[in-house]
């Protein structure tokens, strides 16, 4: 019996183990060593050490396990590790009526690949969506290696993804959502060149004039933990700057530019605790699951404080459908 209030907490490692030998399915994060000490199961992990709690709000903990719990008449109806070549289909394994759950590694091909040519996969609309990308402690970035974890068979992998569809019952449906903070500022229209596009580039056109980013940059002053924010059919997206080689002169962006699209940086959020708490949507369903962007739990000083009432793993990238960045992604469960 799950009880109330912590179907999403965190729990020290013997906890987890318990419910994973009592039958539960369950979507783990922490800490590699957490997650390579449990037993097989059901269930998924990856590793990360920040969390959005109930309880504390924002957490750096390198010693417990983060847990979402399956809805109550949801059940496990196909998991397992998808290479490159298998991740395109990712749909054919998954219920005629449930959802689906991703974690992939960041920096691996599959994290590329995804973020680069999901949208092209048939299918990829077919049920909901959702996951994250697994890191690492930011101090860690470069020297650990980001994982997935298949619990049924207690395998890790740095360059697969982990996936879990899940099975609901014929009266009862999941929803995605997701809250973006930022919107555009009134700054020049940019656009990235076919030949530049991806996770890194050197070149962008400012109001259609061929330029390198970093120039751009520095002679704006642009405050570079506001993302470029795009207009994707009216829902705004962001990339976010991840690091910039001012001896390259090259900008490495948390997830791709896309040729062609009109791109300005975000203005300014004031408060992101309130602002949280003002765009999660009333909710009519049970949440199910949830994850954040470990860049707004960094620049905006999440530690201690809460992002509305949703709660789940800081990550190095959002999944609802798409690879996000700095967005909060989270799913219902709604009665017909």
């Amino acid at each position: 019996m799950t009880v109330a209030g912590l179907e999403r907490s965190l729990f020290d490692r013997d906890a987890v183990a318990a419910m994973i030998a009592a039958g539960e399915a369950l979507i783990l994060a922490g800490e590699e060593h957490l997650l390579a000490s449990l037993p097989a199961g059901r269930w998924i992990g990856g590793t990360i050490p920040y969390f959005m709690t109930a309880e504390a709000g924002g957490t750096f903990d390198r010693e417990r396990l983060f847990v979402q719990r399956l809805p109550q008449g949801a059940s496990v109806h196909w998991q397992g590790l998808l290479d490159r070549d298998a991740l395109p289909r990712l749909d054919a394994t998954g219920p005629d009526n449930g959802y689906t759950v991703i974690l992939m590694p960041s920096q691996s091909e599959v994290h590329r690949d995804f973020a680069l040519h999901a949208i092209e996969w048939p299918g990829l609309f077919r049920r909901p969506l959702v996951g994250w990308v697994t890191g690492v402690a930011l101090d860690q970035v470069g020297i650990d290696t980001p994982r997935v974890f298949d619990g049924a068979t207690a395998t890790a992998s740095a360059d697969r993804a982990v996936v879990m569809h899940v099975a609901l019952p014929d009266d009862r449906h999941a929803r995605v959502d997701i809250v973006n903070l930022f919107t555009q500022a009134d700054g020049p229209a940019l656009t990235f060149d076919e030949g530049d596009g991806g996770f890194t580039v050197e070149h962008v056109n400012v109001d259609g004039v061929r330029r390198r980013l970093v120039d751009h940059l520095a002679e704006q002053g642009i405050d570079t933990r506001l993302p470029l924010v795009a207009d994707y059919n009216g829902a705004m997206i962001n990339v976010a700057i991840a690091n910039i080689d001012a001896a390259t002169g090259r900008v490495t962006f948390f997830a791709p530019a896309f040729p062609g699209t009109i791109y300005r940086f975000a203005a300014p959020v004031e408060d992101y605790e309130r602002a949280f708490a003002a765009q999660i949507a009333p909710r009519t369903g049970d949440l199910a699951f949830g994850c954040n962007c470990i860049l707004n739990y960094n620049y905006a000083g999440l530690e201690g404080r809460h992002t509305g009432d949703v709660t789940g793993p800081m990550s190095f990238g959002e999944i609802a459908y798409i690879l996000l960045t700095q967005t909060l992604v989270y799913l219902t469960i709604e009665r017909d």
